[in-house]
């Protein structure tokens, strides 16, 4: 009876997403057409009008979507709170708000389970077989999207770490040949690439719309906040209140962050043996007795039968 009512759970919210995708698809149907009236008789507009119809289908899903999340976050405190939009910053999700995220958490904790129930069923697996990788794909339908996020965001913190000293490189050649700080980060955010690359051109988008220099880099600390971006944020804040020279200030700090990722590869290299001691162990090792010994065991027991 449990099992039917988990199984009936899982179908309606799998049948009442599907209503309100075709109701999105229709009305965004219904949009392109009365949006293609005005562009009738020029050539080149139809995959305007396509796209226009997406976009409001993805907006009608997102909202949906962030409905979800709220009445979801009413019932769980923290679902909302700074940590887990901190976290969504970091990860480079920044049209992503705290509660869209745990709508697509709760879909993902209902559907998640509905699939593996519906599967495990149609093979005629047993109830308490089918109990037991139902609730724990309830409990990974709800962690996993926050633990690839936060698996995204430490990615993405490393590659801007490793690309921190070729982007104070670029400022310290820009600096000393006579450039502006400010202009500086412009043309660095030409050149660099990357994540890096992303986190540089919303720095001069905040300074377009009015932000000072200073203000958009404290943002941008707050938005990656990684040992060498503190590192070089601050000695580039201290040096502009100071009125120290930033070339002198810069090329120290490059120095630092190098010798900083220099002693990190060092300790991963000495961690590597430790990491593959365990599949030595239990993987290569067996499978090599096997080969090895097989032989010499086979030909003994043939001695001792004979």
């Amino acid at each position: 009876m449990i099992l039917l009512l988990i199984i009936g759970l899982g179908l309606t919210a799998l049948a009442v997403i599907l209503v309100l995708r075709a109701l999105n698809l229709a009305r965004g149907r219904s949009a392109a057409t009365v949006d293609s009236i005005d562009h009738y008789g020029f050539t080149g507009r139809t995959e305007t009008v396509l796209l226009r119809s997406r976009k409001r289908a993805k907006t009608s899903v997102d909202d949906y979507v962030t409905r979800l999340g709220e009445l979801v976050s009413r019932r769980f405190h923290g679902l909302d709170n700074e940590h887990v939009r901190r976290g969504l910053v970091g990860a480079g999700l920044y049209s992503l708000s705290p509660r869209k995220f745990a709508g697509y958490r709760a879909i993902s904790a209902v559907g998640v389970p509905a699939l593996c129930i519906w599967a495990l069923a149609q093979s005629g697996q047993s109830p308490v077989l089918i109990f037991g990788v139902g609730a724990l794909s309830v409990f990974l339908g709800w962690r996993v999207p926050l633990i690839l996020v936060q698996s995204r965001g430490r990615r993405r913190q490393t590659e801007i770490d490793y690309q921190l000293p070729e982007l104070i490189d670029l400022l310290v050649v820009t600096v000393e040949a006579g450039v502006g700080f400010t202009g500086s980060l412009r043309i660095a955010g030409e050149r660099i690439g990357g994540v890096l690359g992303e986190e540089l051109g919303l720095t001069l988008q905040e300074q377009k719309m009015g932000l000072s220099t200073n203000e958009a880099l404290a943002n941008m600390l707050e938005r990656v906040e990684t040992p060498g971006m503190r590192s070089f944020i601050r000695s580039v804040l201290q040096g502009e209140t100071l009125g120290v020279s930033i070339g002198q200030i810069l090329r120290n700090v490059a120095l630092e962050m190098r010798k900083r990722r220099r002693a990190l590869a060092e300790e991963r290299a000495q961690k590597a043996p430790i990491k593959i001691l365990f599949p030595l162990v239990f993987m290569i090792f067996p499978a090599i007795f096997v080969i090895i010994l097989a032989p010499a065991v086979y030909a003994l027991l043939d001695a001792f039968n004979k």
